[in-house]
């Protein structure tokens, strides 16, 4: 197939010039990243209506409405898909050089991400204490809200909690010092919000507003895509009409009525309980649903760095790792044989193949002491992206229907890979409650999540609205937009109105408008594990990842038999909060 090889081959050039931005090779020059934003597909659009190959296929296969895909293709066989499928490629004729700079500001803002490290031993509390370990560097917000779950089974957790929820206001806030970001020379006190060297108050300057540069950056290279379409005019249609196939109405409802869903006060109720105090916003993060067998991260640091001193390690285990999880030895090796690990700069990412003849990429944080246990459940949920990559490139019917619906479906295996990571490990959960637990853990997840996802959606919605919007504007903007969210959702539970921490997430920076498919992956995930509960879950995974790339409506039906919503999981907290409260 032709554009097989031309997309593959593209794909493989993108990841050869981004190793040095990606992975952990030590620091990055101007060149570097002049390679690592350099798009060398941005030019082939132009060069197909140039040769005409662009209007033949237009002509020949028509490209079809979403609402024409899931009213028509009920009675399409998997060759009429792809035939859709390739009437989606050429629906827009935009320029090369606007493509190229969207590449680069993109990638502008993946490296500024990348490199947000907070060294967490250098952190003061109100007596000038210190609470965490020397060495310990946090990537916003990733590893910061990882550190808030870890420390729920710590006597002493709680005053790092504080302390870190209130290095992420500062950041989001962007009264943080420049000085103490990725930068373990000096000490700084996030509550004073002073910076010492040497053990002497040292002047700084605050970030200012550059976190919302990044995103406004994104929002005007994205813009100027939008004359070249007819009907997908902006980026908000395009993502969610286009990319995801689910009007941006039907996700914003399905979310609202989760967030406000009368179980959620249920649900915070019984955390109060168990925690045995009032709860605190960063408790969004509360993870004591499901323990770690009475392990502290401490001793699953030690057990994962010991497992995994390198990514050659990890490579080698792919194929164990299948194994543990149902795959027979041929389909384990076959998938372990098509995926690389490579120790990665930012927090991790699974970075798919558009050919059959290349792999896959598992990235995540490993560090010269061996990886550490955040970094080992980050290397799960993305191997679980690896083979779902991997499955759908190689065992669907034809290359055009390679692929899932969109990236909440492959964030749902995801999930499901990552939920595992324990077992993974040896290590069993024996509560008898645990099936009850998973349940409220993933519920509360979820609740966390939407109220994210509705802040990314609300931003979109006002930057075009206010298109001449500069940095300072768009920061306010963010703020009350976080803080709104909250107060309609989250300030009855949580008791305190006006907290703007729906603002943390790095993906709204970075990756626009995709934080959405984090709590509709799990909505699917949910309805995956329910399907699957009694049946063989390898055997399961390879024939659902095998569909292709239907649209969300017959990809679900194929899969499970029904539609996404939000009733299946709202049963199964209903009942579980029956069992668990008796």
């Amino acid at each position: 197939n032709n554009f097989e090889y031309l997309n593959g081959y593209m794909d493989r050039i993108s990841i050869e010039l981004n190793r040095q931005i990606h992975e952990d090779r030590g620091p990055i020059l101007a060149i570097d990243q002049i390679f690592g934003s350099y798009s060398p597909s941005a030019h082939v659009q132009d060069d197909f209506f140039d040769n005409k190959l662009a209007f033949i296929i237009i002509l020949n296969f028509p490209n079809y409405t979403l609402e024409e895909k899931n009213t028509l293709g009920e009675k399409w066989s998997d060759r009429e898909w792809g035939y859709a499928r390739l009437g989606d490629m050429f629906t827009a004729r935009v320029p090369a050089k606007i493509l190229q700079e969207a590449n680069e500001i993109y990638s502008a803002g993946r490296l500024y991400i990348s490199e947000y490290n907070i060294f967490a031993g250098k952190l003061l509390d109100e007596k000038g204490n210190t609470l965490f370990p020397e060495d310990m560097r946090l990537l916003a917000h990733w590893n910061i809200r990882d550190e808030i779950k870890s420390n729920y089974d710590l006597t002493d957790g709680q005053p790092k909690q504080e302390m870190l929820y209130q290095v992420m206001l500062r950041i989001i806030n962007q009264d943080i010092p420049e000085k103490v970001i990725n930068n373990d020379s000096c000490q700084w006190n996030p509550y004073s919000n002073e910076v010492f060297v040497d053990g002497k108050t040292i002047k700084w300057e605050p970030e200012g507003t550059r976190r919302y540069e990044y995103l406004l950056n994104n929002y005007n290279a994205l813009r100027k895509l939008d004359p070249y379409y007819t009907s997908l005019d902006t980026y908000i249609k395009r993502s969610f009409d286009e990319n995801m196939e689910i009007p941006m109405e039907e996700v914003e409802a399905l979310f609202k009525e989760y967030a406000s869903s009368s179980l959620v006060k249920e649900v915070a109720g019984l955390i109060s309980k168990r925690l045995g105090r009032e709860l605190r916003p960063y408790d969004l993060w509360y993870n004591g649903f499901v323990g770690r067998s009475g392990i502290a991260e401490s001793e699953l640091d030690k057990m994962t760095r010991s497992r995994y001193p390198n990514p050659a390690a990890l490579d080698n285990d792919l194929p164990e790792i299948l194994k543990k999880l149902g795959f027979d030895a041929q389909m384990a090796a076959f998938l372990g044989s098509k995926i690389d690990v490579d120790a990665a700069r930012g927090s991790g990412h699974a970075m798919g193949t558009s050919m059959r003849e290349m792999p896959s990429h598992l990235r995540t944080r490993i560090a010269p002491s061996g990886m550490d246990y955040k970094g080992y459940n980050i290397a799960i949920h993305e191997f679980g992206h690896n083979v779902e990559q991997t499955i759908s490139t190689h065992n669907v019917n034809n290359y055009f229907i390679s692929g899932v619906p969109n990236t909440a479906f492959t964030e749902a295996l995801a999930f499901m890979f990552q939920k595992r990571d324990l077992e993974l490990l040896g290590i069993k959960k024996t509560d008898p409650l645990m099936q009850h637990l998973d349940v409220l853990d993933i519920f509360w997840d979820n609740y966390e999540m939407m109220g994210v996802s509705l802040v990314d959606m609300k931003v979109w919605k006002w930057l075009y609205e206010n298109p001449d919007a500069d940095a300072q504007q768009l920061k306010e903007a963010v703020i009350r937009i976080a803080k709104e969210v909250w107060n309609d959702y989250y300030a009855e539970i949580f008791g305190e109105k006006d907290i703007p921490l729906l603002a943390i997430y790095s993906h709204m920076i970075q990756s626009p408008l995709y934080l959405m498919n984090y709590p509709y992956g799990r909505l699917i995930m949910f309805q995956l594990e329910d399907y699957i509960a009694d049946k063989n879950f390898a055997q399961e995974v390879t024939r659902i990842y095998s569909i292709g790339q239907l649209t969300p409506k017959h990809w679900m039906q194929k899969a499970v038999g029904a539609q996404i919503s939000n009733q299946p999981i709202f049963k199964a907290v209903e009942e579980a909060l029956k069992v668990v409260k008796e």
